[in-house]
């Protein structure tokens, strides 16, 4: 599990997966999002502007992120 610390109110999904470095940039972030790749809170979501907040959590390539 990947614990990851939220500094605002929320962090765009795109920009999650590349802040843990689950992705090399936001185009690759942005196919997997939109590919169905991507779990948010245990369901796939395709939303790109996604905002995560704290609580939630996003799974991919097998790792759970969970957002503090």
């Amino acid at each position: 599990m990947i614990k990851f610390k939220l500094e605002g109110e929320f962090i765009p999904l795109i920009a999650l997966l590349k802040a843990v470095s689950l992705v090399q940039s936001g185009g690759e972030a942005q196919m997997v999002v939109e590919d169905g790749l991507v779990k948010y809170n245990g369901t796939v979501d395709r939303r790109k502007r996604l905002k995560v907040r704290q609580g939630d959590k996003v799974e991919f390539m097998g790792k759970t992120i969970e957002v503090e």
